[in-house]
């Protein structure tokens, strides 16, 4: 079976493709695509995606599967919950009324911007990307008893001292309000397919766990 992989970041630039193919036989794991992949990958720790999922090394490829390869990611949109990837500068006031609610005591806001360098640039796997971030920000919501939570992160070039990701969340009291606003940003740098290039070389990141 033929097994096309989709590839980011470094790995995009040292293969030179946005893909590559493999021919794998039926019945293939993960950990077998790896192994066919390891001169590309040679230096840098991977994980594998398996239909915007990250994917154990155990785990059968069929095919038709979307197969990505994850390096280290280095990135992070949510009204009751609203999640976006976007090139266009980022803005807090239409988060803040996104996340408007009558129950809801304490606003707490995030900006992630750009120190030191003239630009960062952005790089992301968008489809699982924005799935995961949607994910992360219902997880907040249900464990910390938000009220509501929205997230948006930059795509592109991102100029100095302007925003790569916002939050915005709310809820009856502000403890839970920073906790959540600290646990959305944290597992969005942690697992969201999202790399950063800076002054021409891409950040080192954190390897996901499947």
């Amino acid at each position: 079976m033929q097994v096309r992989i989709k590839l980011f970041a470094a790995l995009r630039e040292r293969a030179g493709a946005r893909e590559v193919e493999l021919e794998m036989p039926e019945g293939a794991l993960v950990a077998d695509a790896l192994e066919r992949l390891r001169a590309l990958t040679e230096g840098v720790p991977v994980v594998m995606a398996v239909n915007q999922e990250y994917a154990d090394p155990g785990a059968t490829l069929h095919g038709g599967d979307e197969v990505a390869l994850i390096p280290p990611i280095s990135g992070g949109a949510v009204g009751a919950s609203h999640s976006r990837l976007t090139a266009e500068p980022l803005a807090l006031d239409p988060l803040v009324e996104r996340v408007r609610d009558p129950r809801a005591g304490a606003v707490v806001t995030f900006l992630g911007v750009t120190r030191e360098v003239a630009e960062l640039e952005y790089e992301a796997y968008a489809e699982m990307a924005e799935r995961q971030m949607a994910e992360i920000v219902a997880r907040a919501i249900e464990r910390h008893g938000l009220c509501a939570a929205a997230v948006e992160h930059r795509v592109g070039i991102v100029p100095l001292s302007e925003a790569s990701v916002a939050i915005a969340v709310s809820a009856p009291h502000r403890a839970e309000a920073y906790a959540g606003s600290r646990e959305i940003i944290d597992e969005i740098k942690a697992k969201v397919p999202i790399w950063k290039k800076e002054e021409g070389e891409w950040a080192r990141g954190v390897t996901p766990e499947p």
